[in-house]
């Protein structure tokens, strides 16, 4: 089987890693890919969320399975594209990815599915952010219905900066203001061809820019698996109570949804709570999920775009714990400066159990060395018989990597790890 993965993050490059791991893979393309893929695979150049050109680029290179990474090309309709030209495709329709670009659209499938989530109200003027905000009180969740790359969500306490936040929303769109969730976060992959669902294991990321969950949101600085704080049964709950019912419904609406139904959770003193759903795998929690996934992953992911979830075995899993650190630009979230030479990459490549997984880089203009080219540059994961000893790896080999004015958190998996 050749494979084509759309897009260029980190989450791109784990994919590409554990589909070059598959025995039943026989190439594997990454359209436009990054500096890190382009040495394990080959990178064609692509408009991702041209659909035109994402399909022929597939038909181009033969592709058996194009596996779509990133939400907005999703939302545009590349899924459909591919699908129409003959090509299998692990990614939802249009259609079905409104459960990512519309939160407003999630929480009515919800609500339909008798899925538990949080209140919510959609406001479209200031004036009905504020009763809202009134009528919730604090903690403040205020959200971009649409699409924001991650960083469309403030969580504060702050009563000015969540109006602030919402006022930016409102610029171009509704925003939603929610009940504050008490409890840990938690996500799980659910892999879904419009009918069967299978779970993966969970996984938790680090939203906040700095140590102790302090700062601004992200795209999100590292994450872990597996939780050993969290229910055993976390998984099938989840399929039972969410995403099973969500599937269900998106097929009564004939608009049925196949692909991976990120389900981003709270586990509260009231039980398990949907904070969002994405509709492709997060990144940075798919690089620790497939560190430790022994399933070949072409396969599955195929069985997944044709219908055939239903007859594959039970998923098995490697008995170490992943633990990645994401080395983020100068700046990054609110101001990222790109441009910046990294040194150190194969130095840190070389320490055991760990591995230097790329985002936002590129080559240099004089293609001597690499430089930022994103305001997330690198996700360094680390394995290990614990998540001690994966975290060990992980930051040391971030220790190894030099790029002037770098940030990063320092106490990715740490409670876990010392529990």
């Amino acid at each position: 089987m050749d494979v084509l993965v759309i897009g260029s993050g980190a989450r791109e490059h784990a994919l590409v890693r554990a589909l070059l791991d598959d025995p039943g893979v026989d190439r594997v393309v990454a359209a436009p890919g990054n500096a890190g893929i382009a040495g394990v695979a080959p990178c064609e150049p692509v408009a991702v969320e041209d659909p035109g050109a994402v399909t022929a680029l597939a038909a181009r290179l033969g592709a058996d399975l194009v596996v779509v990474g990133p939400e907005a090309p999703l939302v545009a309709g590349v899924a459909d594209a591919v699908r129409a030209a003959g090509t299998a495709c692990f990614g939802p329709s249009a259609a079905a990815a409104r459960l990512e670009g519309s939160k407003a659209f999630a929480k009515e499938v919800m609500a339909a599915a008798g899925v538990p989530t949080a209140m919510a109200h959609l406001c479209t003027s200031e004036a009905e952010v504020a009763d809202a905000l009134d009528a919730f009180g604090a903690p403040h969740v205020v959200k971009d219905d649409g699409l924001a790359a991650g960083k469309g969500v403030v969580v504060t306490g702050d009563r000015e900066e969540a109006l602030a936040h919402a006022r930016r929303c409102l610029e171009h769109g509704p925003v939603v203001v929610e009940e504050f969730l008490d409890g840990p976060e938690v996500s799980v992959f659910c892999l879904t061809d419009g009918e069967a669902v299978l779970a993966l294991a969970p996984a938790q990321d680090f939203k906040r820019a700095g140590d102790g969950d302090t700062g601004p949101n992200t795209g999100g600085m590292g994450a872990y698996s597996p939780l050993p704080w969290a229910p055993a049964d976390l998984a099938q709950q989840v399929v039972e109570r969410i995403a099973q019912p969500v599937v269900t419904e998106m097929a009564k609406r004939g608009t049925p949804f196949g692909g991976v139904l990120y389900c981003g959770l709270a586990l509260t003193s009231r039980g398990v709570r949907v904070i969002e759903f994405n509709v492709r795998f997060g990144d940075p929690e798919t690089q620790v999920v497939l560190a430790r996934l022994a399933t070949p992953l072409g396969g599955l992911l195929h069985a997944a775009a044709t219908g055939a979830l239903d007859v594959q075995p039970d998923l098995r899993w490697r008995e170490e714990a992943a633990v990645t650190v994401v080395l983020a630009a100068p700046g990054y979230p609110e101001d990222p400066q790109l441009g910046g030479t990294l040194h150190g990459l194969d130095a840190a490549g070389r320490v055991d159990g760990a591995a230097v997984l790329h985002a936002g880089t590129r080559l240099a203009p004089d293609g001597t060395g690499i430089v930022a080219s994103g305001g997330r540059v690198l996700s360094v994961l680390g394995t290990g018989h614990d998540l001690g000893e994966a975290r060990a790896a992980a930051y040391e080999a971030v220790g190894l990597i030099d790029l002037a004015g770098s940030r990063f958190r320092r106490d990715i998996a740490l409670e876990a790890a010392t529990a």
